[in-house]
């Protein structure tokens, strides 16, 4: 990882206004109308629905600014910007490390605005579990930033952000992140990239009880979100280099 390409990168995206308020904002919008909605003695877990709710779309929002942010790879790739990198000592892995530190950055801000949220609006749960939560959907965004990586690799920057926006909103409903799952439904998103993620990030609270009373092996799902790093990570790193070759 170069600290130098790292700290301008972060730079840049940070006036991208549009991507912040896109990726911070959404988010918070949908928990306002679909979890700050519900009553709080309503409960899942060790916290109330509305808690649950905030866990899935802080996941999702974070989710949404890592990817969105390493796709800006396809405008890199237009102005030959990945070519000139290719030229200096910077690895293609150091180059996917250092996108995926920036992600996680970037990823970090839906989640303050959400806490927040949350806390104003009655969701509940122990403190303990606040963090849990929060901190696990962070981390487990990194895997979404390498994702975008390869988005961003295969499309020009319009059409990648299209893809981009398009398949983690299904990505969202498949990975039971917006609509609890059961049944073969459940058993099919467990093979999904999303599904890890937003399972590990709330067990902490739900200890893999789904709201139908279905439990979700905790094992399942950190090989879940493992392999779909690896998949990722592997594409990204490989799609970079081919496209710096066609340039």
């Amino acid at each position: 990882m170069s600290t130098t390409f790292l700290r301008t990168d972060l730079r840049r995206v940070l006036r991208n206004r549009r991507a912040l308020v896109f990726a911070v904002i959404m988010p918070a919008v949908l928990y306002l109308v679909f979890g700050a909605t519900q009553k709080s003695s309503d409960t899942v877990g060790s916290g109330n629905v509305a808690f649950y709710v905030l866990v899935g779309m802080a996941v999702y929002g974070a989710i949404i600014a890592a990817a969105s942010n390493a796709a800006s790879v396809a405008m890199e790739q237009e102005s030959g910007w990945t070519r000139t990198l290719m030229m200096t000592t910077l690895r293609p892995t150091g180059y996917v490390a250092t996108k995926v530190a920036v992600a996680l950055a970037m990823g970090a801000l839906p989640m303050a605005v959400l806490a927040v949220a949350g806390l104003v609006t009655g969701a509940e749960a122990p403190i303990g579990v606040w963090i849990g939560c929060l901190a696990l959907g962070w981390l487990g965004s990194a895997v979404f930033a390498a994702f975008g990586l390869t988005v961003g690799a295969l499309f020009r920057s319009d059409g990648a952000m299209q893809v981009m926006g398009g398949g983690i909103a299904l990505l969202a409903f498949a990975g039971n992140v917006f609509v609890p799952l059961k049944g073969t439904m459940l058993t099919v998103s467990q093979f999904t990239p999303m599904f890890g993620v937003v399972t590990i990030a709330r067990y902490p609270l739900d200890h893999g009880m789904t709201a139908y009373d279905e439990h979700v092996s905790l094992t399942v799902a950190i090989i879940n979100a493992i392999a779909w790093a690896i998949i990722f990570t592997a594409a990204a790193a490989y799609t970079y280099t081919r496209s710096t070759r066609r340039q």
